[in-house]
């Protein structure tokens, strides 16, 4: 009986290694040769909740597969058992490995410098969630999560995730509503309200209101419609022209007398001028010579002969 079993055990265990060296096979296939591609670990600090994020989520940078996710747990069984339950942080660490070549820390911390951070994101509406790391440009208004403890492993920080981004935001909104002063804008809308119908209607003092104005400013324009109409404006035109021909006539005449004066003047000038030059040479000629010739002024609008009067 014992001869007649051993093939069995011989078939037995050759079945097994043979299942054994394919199911090798197939992780080696299946795997792309990942279990001997270098690797590092590194690990994250998130304050708000990870649900959706489980052991073995994907590590991405950009969108890419970068690795994947080896361990969640709380900075207070990791880090802060030694401190009271009450000063704990609770941080949620992550720890992340990363397929490539090793980098060191001050590598990493050259990243972090240049704001490269870690954010929790959710895959479309499976609800599943993943590592993204980006270099961001809003990584100033969201600084590192403070801790004491010495880091296993180099520290990436992180963003909220952005179902609390947009939560967050809700929230501030709400709590800027609640600060605005309901009462005092109700007050103010009110007078405004009372102001623009005293603009409109009036305040039966002074201001006539704007319906008023309309309506005056309607009789000025039919006023003036009337005062347009063609039978209106060729009369006012003709009387016009009779008013232009009269004053260019009263214009004709004046400038004719005006003539006249300016010669008469121009004579007086004269003669004055004649009667200064003998009464400065021969004073005593005044006395006892001739009278002047007597000046008759027109009359008529004519010139009479100058000359002494005989």
């Amino acid at each position: 009986m014992s001869n007649n079993s051993n093939p069995n055990y011989f078939r037995l265990g050759v079945f097994v290694l043979g299942a054994i060296g394919v199911l090798i096979a197939v992780i080696l296939i299946f795997g792309s040769g990942q279990l001997f591609k270098k690797s590092f670990m590194i690990e994250t600090y998130i304050k708000q909740s990870v649900t959706g994020l489980d052991t073995g989520a994907s590590v991405r940078f950009r969108g890419v597969k970068i690795g994947q996710v080896t361990f969640i747990g709380l900075s207070g069984d990791i880090y802060e058992d030694n401190i009271p339950f009450h000063d704990r942080k609770q941080y949620v660490v992550v720890r992340m490995q990363i397929l490539g070549e090793t980098v060191n820390e001050e590598l990493i911390q050259e990243f972090v410098k240049n704001n490269l951070r870690a954010q929790v994101k959710s895959q479309g509406i499976t609800g599943v969630n993943y590592i993204e790391f980006n270099f961001t440009p809003v990584a100033q208004a969201y600084p590192p999560l403070p801790y004491e403890w010495r880091p296993k492993y180099p520290v990436i920080p992180s963003l909220p995730n952005q179902a609390d981004q947009i939560i967050e935001g809700i929230q501030k909104l709400i709590d800027g509503m609640n600060q605005i002063n309901i009462d005092g804008t109700q007050k103010k809308f009110d007078t405004l309200l009372g102001n623009l119908n005293s603009l409109m209607a009036g305040d039966g003092k002074g201001n006539q209101g704007l319906i008023n104005s309309v309506k005056d400013m309607n009789v000025i324009l039919e006023r003036i419609a009337k005062v347009t109409d063609k039978e209106e404006l060729s009369i006012l035109m003709r009387e016009l022209v009779g008013s232009m021909v009269a004053l260019r006539q009263t214009i004709t005449s004046i400038q004719g007398d005006t003539q006249l004066t300016i010669e008469n003047l121009k004579q007086t000038s004269e003669q004055l001028n004649e009667f200064s030059r003998i009464a400065s040479q021969s004073p005593s000629s005044l006395i006892w010579g001739e009278p002047p010739p007597k000046i008759t002024p027109p009359m008529n609008g004519s010139q009479a002969p100058s000359g002494a009067t005989k």
